[in-house]
């Protein structure tokens, strides 16, 4: 007779779980456990990883979606900053499924502060992130793993909105350009409070990406970044005022954007990645 595949979490047993490990949910790391069945199924079938994946879960929590990326037959390295749900994770996983046991990797760390994964490079991210730190973590992963080509994240609703904006729209600023930069981003639905424990106070949202080569140029990436970081500083400034401290005076902001093409009272919300990138690369030709 086949073995039996993973069993996943609902509300009692999330809360059977932490009852053991007395455990508090904390805001301050933006704990919230989803207890939904059908919301780690339909994760996991939008991110569209299989067997042939090696999943990056960052913040795994009790192993909700865990368990759900297991039984589509993916490796999953889980990233878990709380020591005790880390140590707790592969019990839960051999207990709920324990032919899947070999298949997870638990890496007690903070994903803002590693520099590397044990094992086979990461193809895919998968995650709840947590929301106080969602973008700066998502930013640093796929810098750090250029072997990722895909993923999925579940994110609070309006930092999904930013990091799939289109430029032009009002929620477009930072997020959006830089996940550009590595990423095709789109949003892939949304996720009511309901399917939380506990149930958060605001709307969540999901976002999925598909790794694309970053722009062709002779810049580095943080000088691009440092240009679109001081675009959005002042977000009621002309480009040729916001960029005036990079560039060293307003006449070398100006003349960088008339090199790149682009109007020197425009603002940044409409410019695309690749013309960030243009006026990167006239400011480093001033300065040669």
């Amino acid at each position: 007779m086949p073995a039996a595949g993973p069993r996943l979490l609902g509300p009692a047993e999330v809360r059977l779980l932490a009852a053991e490990l007395d455990l508090r949910p904390s805001k301050q790391r933006g704990q919230n456990f989803v207890i939904d069945a059908n919301t780690v199924r339909r994760i996991v079938r939008e991110s569209g990883v299989g067997p042939d994946d090696v999943v990056v879960e960052v913040g795994p929590g009790l192993g909700s979606l865990t368990l759900a990326l297991l039984e589509a037959g993916a490796r999953v390295v889980a990233v878990e900053v709380d020591d005790r749900l880390a140590a707790r994770l592969p019990e839960t996983v051999e207990h709920y499924a324990p032919e899947a046991a070999d298949r997870l990797t638990v890496v007690p760390a903070d994903a803002l502060r590693i520099t590397e994964l044990p094992g086979p490079p990461p193809t895919a991210l998968v995650a709840n992130l947590p929301y106080n730190v969602s973008v700066p973590v998502l930013l640093h992963l796929l810098t750090l793993l250029p072997s990722l080509e895909k993923g999925l994240v579940m994110v609070q609703a309006e930092v999904a909105d930013r990091l799939a904006a289109a430029p032009g729209s009002k929620v477009y600023g930072v997020p959006s350009v830089k996940a550009a930069w590595f990423a095709q981003v789109r949003r892939a639905g949304a996720v009511g409070r309901h399917v939380f424990w506990p149930e958060p106070n605001v709307d969540s949202g999901l976002v999925a990406w598909e790794r694309r080569d970053p722009p062709a140029t002779d810049v580095s990436r943080q000088q691009v970044f440092a240009v679109v970081d001081a675009a959005f500083a002042q977000r009621r400034k002309g480009l040729r005022g916001a960029l005036r401290g990079l560039a060293g005076s307003t006449e070398a902001a100006e003349a960088a954007l008339r090199t790149a093409g682009i109007e020197p009272l425009a603002r940044g919300e409409s410019l695309a990645v690749g013309d960030f990138v243009r006026i990167a690369e006239a400011l480093a030709g001033g300065r040669a």
